[in-house]
C-alpha cells in the first residue's frame, strides 16, 4: 500500500461544532464534519490543556514516581510527576518547573525536553511535553499543592522499573515513555 502525502485527500472540514460540556480540565465538543469524499460524519472531541511530565533521576540513578489514585481507572497508579499547563505558565518549561515544586518539592539543575506527544489522538488534543530532570535540590520556596491530590513519592532503581514495565504494572503511557527513554540513555552510556 502506498502512503499518500496529499493532506487534502484526508482532511475533514468542520461544518458544525457543538459544545456539549465545559469542565475544569476539559471541554467536550460534537463536530459534524464533511469527509473528503463528501459524506458527513460526527466526531466527539475532547479539548484539553497541554500537559507536562518529567523523568526525574537522582544522583543514585533512581527514578521518582508518584503513587496516586486515578478515578478514571479506579485504581492506584505509579506515574512520573506531571500536571497541566495553565494560565500561570508562560511556557511548558515553566509549567514543568512549577509542577516539580508542587508535587516533589524539588528543582532541577538540568531540565530539558526530550519529546512531546498527543496522549490519545483518536478523540483528544492533549499534548504532553516530556522532560528529563536531573541535578536535583530541594526548593527554597514551596508552592501550594493542589488541594484534591493525595500523593506518595517513591524512588525506584532501574531494575525495579524494568521489572514493573515487563510485568505490565506500569499502565500509564507517559511513564512508559519515560522508562523507555531512561533505558535508551543507559544503553548509550554502555
Amino acid at each position: 500500500m502506498k502512503e499518500s502525502n496529499d493532506e487534502a485527500s484526508f482532511k475533514e472540514s468542520v461544518e458544525q461544532d457543538q459544545s456539549l460540556y465545559q469542565g475544569h480540565i476539559l471541554d467536550l465538543h460534537l463536530e459534524t464534519v464533511r469527509l473528503p469524499d463528501g459524506r458527513k460524519a460526527q466526531r466527539e472531541i475532547i479539548h484539553h490543556q497541554p500537559a507536562v511530565a518529567a523523568l526525574v533521576l537522582n544522583e543514585q540513578d533512581q527514578m521518582l514516581m508518584v503513587q496516586q489514585w486515578r478515578a478514571a481507572i479506579r485504581q492506584t497508579t505509579l506515574e512520573i510527576p506531571a500536571g497541566k499547563v495553565d494560565d500561570r505558565d508562560q511556557t511548558p518549561l515553566a509549567a514543568m518547573e512549577r509542577e516539580l515544586n508542587e508535587e516533589t518539592r524539588l528543582q532541577a539543575g538540568k531540565l530539558e525536553q526530550f519529546t512531546a506527544f498527543y496522549s490519545s489522538i483518536g478523540f483528544a488534543d492533549e499534548k504532553i511535553y516530556l522532560y528529563l530532570a536531573q541535578y536535583l535540590t530541594p526548593v527554597q520556596h514551596e508552592m501550594a499543592q493542589d488541594s484534591d491530590e493525595n500523593l506518595n513519592l517513591v524512588w525506584y532503581d532501574f531494575a525495579t522499573v524494568q521489572q514493573m514495565f515487563e510485568d505490565g504494572r506500569l499502565n500509564d503511557a507517559k511513564t512508559n515513555m519515560a522508562y523507555l527513554y531512561w533505558k535508551s540513555l543507559r544503553q548509550r552510556k554502555g
